[in-house]
């Protein structure tokens, strides 16, 4: 799995036994491979228009498909494992562009995703089956193609007691919601908004490149919100937009952040005040999400790289005034949640069963989402 932030591809080594409620899974090992700076500099080129052109997407392409089998066997052979003894590879790809609203031509107009890392290299490199490109299939039944997590979250966290919400914070932060003893029709899921994305470019451009991102939230707790600043923030018509729901990089991306910094510097929003008050509007998004659009709340639980900033979980705490809790007290260690969550969905996909949820994408009917190469 490579996510929105562009930090690395994460791997998960683990067995998976059964389908549905009846999966079970153990993991074995998991690591996150950082992308070469040459390449990470290369990927976010490809999702600026300006810089991006079809040349570039088509040898990315190849070039990310080739780095992730590269590492997928060296991962196997860290792992003490040969690749004969693996059946099956769960691949994600990285995210480019992601387009929920309806664009075209002539009376052909839908919906649109794009994945890069081609699978088939994979395949080709490990001689492993490759279940890989998920969204697509989604998309194709009328959905927005995100989404993709709440049916793995519903298979891990599903409770007959309690409502959760599962809440990762990656670049962009999703959430599932899990109603007490819920089937697959009641689950609600989607993208709340920025997660880590504004707070990495904006540490990121106030040190000079030298950190890209708030390690433990320790500059934000230095500073002060300014909350006038934060209104302002908080009042983007996404956030109150009702689900379905999702946006990415071309909303909350760099030409949003220029504008901040633009606004911001007008404002007299400086340095730790800055990181802070950014560092809330992600927080101030989650719980806004929590009171208008899902239901009765007994536990939170995080994922995803802000799930180590103190000062989102502190903050969040005080906002909401609910328990949070992270993976890892489930078991599941942080790094590995979202590649175990792909392995799920593949493993579904073997075995011919749905694995969206329509209540969150937006489909018309439940599919089964991924490709196979063999």
């Amino acid at each position: 799995m490579s996510g929105t932030s562009v930090d690395g591809v994460s791997l998960v080594l683990t067995d998976v036994e059964g389908a549905g409620k009846e999966t079970q899974f153990k993991i074995h090992s998991f690591k996150t491979y950082r992308y070469p700076r040459w390449m990470k500099n290369e990927i976010f080129n490809l999702f600026d228009k300006s810089s991006s052109n079809v040349e570039k997407v088509c040898m990315m392409n190849f070039v990310l498909g080739m780095f992730y089998a590269d590492k997928i066997l060296n991962f196997i052979e860290s792992s003490s494992m040969n690749p004969k003894d693996i059946d099956l590879i769960a691949s994600h790809g990285q995210t480019i562009y992601h387009l929920p609203e309806k664009m075209g031509r002539g009376r052909y107009r839908t919906k649109s995703t794009l994945q890069i890392g081609e699978p088939s290299i994979i395949a080709e490199m490990t001689g492993i089956p490759t279940v890989a490109d998920f969204r697509p299939r989604d998309i194709a039944a009328g959905g927005d193609g995100a989404p993709i997590i709440p049916y793995v979250d519903y298979v891990l966290f599903g409770s007959e007691k309690e409502n959760i919400v599962v809440h990762n914070i990656g670049g962009i932060a999703n959430l599932t919601y899990l109603p007490k003893g819920c089937t697959p029709d009641d689950i609600i899921a989607f993208d709340t908004g920025p997660g880590n994305m504004i707070i990495d470019y904006v540490v990121s451009v106030l040190t000079d490149g030298k950190r890209t991102y708030d390690k433990g939230g320790k500059l934000a707790l230095a500073g002060k919100v300014n909350h006038k600043l934060l209104r302002k923030l908080i009042s983007h018509p996404y956030i109150k937009r009702k689900p379905p729901k999702t946006t990415g990089r071309e909303m909350f991306g760099a030409n949003f952040c220029e504008s901040l910094l633009q606004t911001a510097e007008k404002m007299g929003v400086h340095g730790k005040d800055l990181i802070a008050t950014v560092t809330f509007f992600t927080v101030k998004s989650m719980a806004y999400a929590y009171r208008h659009f899902i239901g009765d709340i007994d536990l939170v639980v995080l994922g995803g790289g802000g799930a180590y900033n103190e000062a989102i979980r502190r903050w969040l705490s005080e906002e909401i005034s609910v328990e949070v809790k992270t993976h890892e007290d489930f078991g599941i260690p942080n790094q590995a949640k979202e590649p175990l969550g792909i392995a799920i969905l593949a493993n579904e996909t073997i075995m011919g069963n749905p694995n969206n949820i329509p209540k969150a994408t937006g489909a018309e009917k439940y599919v089964v989402m991924g490709k196979i190469l063999l």
